[in-house]
């Protein structure tokens, strides 16, 4: 074999290495949770390493889904109406967060493109530069803000939250996509007699499609997966979501390792799904402008 060869197989090999690397690093804790899930309690805590169970129970789940079941003689109690709960407090503010980030973006991005003022570059680079603050300097002034407006423990408040902290990545985003769009299409609608907004609306954002669902996608993701904001601005049920309710099955005694991952991995299911639907929008939005 010639050096050329071997040198090419060896890049391939290390490619290949590279990529079972990434794949176990990303793809072993999901598998991990799931063996957890699916294992006996009593088998969860024996030092053998199992990488499967040799029992599977779906005891864990039918404790999250309302089901009662025998365990060791003792009743083992529903979390149910917690978990139902946390699980539509998560919808509810990822939701209506992606809802309300995504609308602002797709017109205030369009000002930015479009129209020209004063100052338009600089506050561009001022709104999308809040995106290098770190959360926690903002914290104890976004508190004090939200007791003085009794948005603490509301939708509202977390709603709000939300969409100051992701609307700058998405005006970043909207705003590349836009730009890819050429003038000249709506050059001509305004030849035909047609508004600014009727423009934008029929025109401009059906073309921005892949860009709008990636800002969407974006925003759903990141709002799903916060903890920190929710664990201060949410203390009760009443608007705690799942990455809150999760971490507190542990309780002083005793840590519920099946239930957690039970219920890890009913949290996961949401954005796993829309990533696979949604992914080919989430490419191409992300590349929007790229090749201008």
């Amino acid at each position: 074999m010639s050096a050329r060869l071997m040198k090419k197989a060896l890049m391939r090999a290390g490619l290949a290495f590279a990529v079972l690397l990434l794949l176990f690093w990303s793809l072993g804790p999901i598998y991990w949770s799931l063996v957890t899930s699916l294992t006996p309690p009593n088998d969860l805590v024996s030092s053998e390493l199992r990488l499967w169970p040799d029992t599977l129970t779906w005891e864990h789940y039918a404790k999250l889904f309302g089901a009662t079941s025998i365990s060791q003689g003792n009743e083992v109690q529903s979390v149910w109406p917690q978990f139902s709960r946390a699980f539509l407090n998560s919808i509810v503010t990822a939701l209506a967060a992606t809802l309300v980030t995504v609308a602002i973006a797709a017109f205030g991005a369009y000002a930015f493109v479009r129209f020209r003022f004063p100052g338009r570059d600089t506050l561009f680079f001022v709104v999308v530069a809040t995106m290098a603050i770190p959360a926690y300097t903002v914290m104890i002034p976004l508190y004090r803000l939200m007791i003085a407006m009794k948005l603490i423990d509301t939708y509202t408040g977390v709603i709000f939250i939300y969409v100051s902290a992701f609307l700058p990545l998405a005006l970043w985003l909207m705003r590349s996509v836009y730009q890819a769009i050429p003038i000249s299409l709506e050059e001509a609608a305004y030849l035909d007699g047609a508004g600014r907004t009727h423009t934008l609306i029929k025109i401009v954002l059906p073309l921005s499609t892949p860009g709008l669902i990636a800002a969407a996608l974006l925003t759903f993701l990141n709002a799903w997966g916060q903890f920190m904001v929710p664990l201060v601005f949410s203390p009760t049920l009443a608007t705690k979501p799942l990455t809150v309710l999760i971490p507190e099955f542990v309780t002083r005694n005793y840590v519920d390792y099946g239930l957690m991952n039970a219920a890890g991995i009913i949290a996961i299911v949401p954005p796993i799904l829309l990533v696979i639907f949604l992914n080919r929008f989430l490419v191409s939005g992300l590349m929007a402008g790229s090749g201008k």
